[in-house]
């Protein structure tokens, strides 16, 4: 197949995620496979325009801000006449609507989640208001495109939306579980819990502190791995609550001090209210560590409850303190917990996440075939 992929972001971004890393993994494996891999997406200053990755080849146009006033008019001049059997649109930020582009391929769509009216818990009303705007035509603007959707929650979301089931297929993505690997002898002598991702309001981490507030154990510590605009808050509100050095603030960490973070902590804790997936949670599980988490869209179908971790109501601080607390007050609990977090995690696979991927593109390109 030629393949065109349309991405906000690539993974070398750094402002890039857990979507970034969800597509990369795939696309690499399809370029691996034989398949011509091609990757439109947006740059940041100073970063070359045109780079070849792991057998991507990827082109950078415009910004974060800017890259949807760029992408169609570059695709018109630079790529539409290459060919492409498909365009693989991934709509995690605002869709781009490339069922209008140019060409005679077929359009799919991956989606790990929309924004809905979580939009409006982060950003400024006006710009909440246009992500929010942006997202309803969908239904009209994709009507019969095939979507592939990374979890249940997110396909029930599309379906609520207006797109037909029988249109949306759901590839859960994969764990890199022969890097993210237990090692018992690293796990931190005093209860530890960990927080890993964006410092972004919407994501909960303010709900995560207040609960480790009211955990009652002097011994315990929360370690906070991740940059973004909500860091100044989520420091002031340690502050107020008096939890003086139990609360640390990490910043950007490599992969190296992430593994060694996940594999050190009791539990990992996640309370946002919505999810494509929670990508970190399952890195979490591999590593033999539990997660403790908002019963949330997404998140929910990345903990099994009562087994790999605890799931409790979103924005129950309460529930959430106490659910820390037991595991806090018994090793053994985080140490059996994390013996079917492994064996759960072993369940996802790249491989099979890029497969299931090629095998749908291919259904689509040749429905006959």
């Amino acid at each position: 197949m030629r393949i065109c992929a349309v991405n906000w972001q690539d993974l070398d971004n750094p402002l890039g995620g857990g979507a970034e890393t969800h597509l990369h993994e795939i696309l690499e494996r399809l370029a691996a496979r034989g398949h011509e891999v091609v990757l439109l997406c947006g740059g940041w200053p100073g970063c070359p325009p045109r780079v070849t990755t792991r057998g991507v080849e990827i082109h950078r146009v415009g910004t974060r801000q800017t890259f949807a006033l760029h992408a169609r008019a570059y695709w018109e001049r630079h790529l539409a006449a290459r060919g492409f059997d498909v365009l693989y649109e991934d709509i995690n930020k605002m869709p781009l609507f490339t069922t209008r582009w140019s060409g005679p391929q077929r359009v799919v769509v991956v989606v790990p989640h929309l924004f809905g009216g979580a939009a409006f818990q982060e950003l400024n009303p006006l710009l909440a208001a246009a992500v929010w705007m942006s997202e309803r035509p969908i239904p009209w603007m994709y009507r019969g495109v095939p979507f592939q959707a990374i979890s249940e929650s997110t396909a029930d979301d599309l379906v609520a939306r207006g797109i037909a089931r029988r249109d949306v297929v759901v590839i859960p993505p994969g764990v890199s579980f022969d890097y993210y690997t237990p090692d018992a002898t690293a796990r931190a002598e005093r209860p530890t819990f960990a927080y890993l991702g964006r410092l972004k309001r919407y994501k909960g981490v303010d709900l995560v502190i207040r609960a480790f507030a009211q955990l009652g154990r002097d011994d315990a510590v929360l370690e906070i791995a991740g940059a973004g605009d909500f860091r100044p808050r989520l420091e002031q509100l340690a502050r107020s609550l008096d939890l003086g050095e139990r609360v640390r603030f990490l910043g950007f960490v490599s992969e190296t001090e992430k593994l060694a973070l996940l594999r050190r902590a009791w539990a990992v804790a996640l309370a946002s209210p919505k999810e494509g997936w929670g990508l970190t949670n399952v890195e979490a599980e591999a590593c033999g560590t539990p997660v403790v988490a908002s019963d949330s869209p997404g998140i929910r179908e990345s903990v099994r409850d009562g087994e790999t971790g605890f799931l409790v109501r979103h924005g129950d601080v309460p529930a959430l303190a106490a659910a820390m607390r037991r595991l806090a007050e018994s090793p053994t609990l985080v140490r059996d917990m994390g013996v079917r977090a492994r064996a759960f995690a072993e369940t996802f696979t790249w491989d099979r996440c890029a497969r299931d991927t090629e095998a749908h593109l291919l259904r689509v390109i040749n429905p006959g075939g």
